[in-house]
């Protein structure tokens, strides 16, 4: 699996995050998967636990590829959902 993104958004400096991190959402740990629809196009949000945060990845499939469209700090449905699901 690749990674793909703009370039232009890829550090996000104010929230101390950059997108070559993506992979650790689907490196094996516990993730919850939840579909988000934008006209047109089908997206994801993915949430884990991140160097002990909960982290949301918003992407959608290219190809064969993950797009990054975002990384952010998980909201707190998102975190209540992920603790539903792994119980943490």
């Amino acid at each position: 699996m690749e990674f793909e993104w703009a370039e232009r958004k890829r550090v996000l400096v104010q929230r101390a995050l950059d997108f070559v991190d993506a992979d650790q959402f689907f490196d094996g740990r516990p993730a919850s998967h939840q579909p988000t629809h934008r006209v047109g196009e089908e997206r994801w949000k993915t949430t884990a636990v991140i160097d002990g945060v909960h982290l949301t990845l918003v992407w959608c499939w290219r190809g064969e590829n993950i797009r990054v469209i975002t990384m952010r700090r998980a909201h707190e449905k998102e975190i209540k959902i992920y603790r539903q699901l792994h119980g943490r």
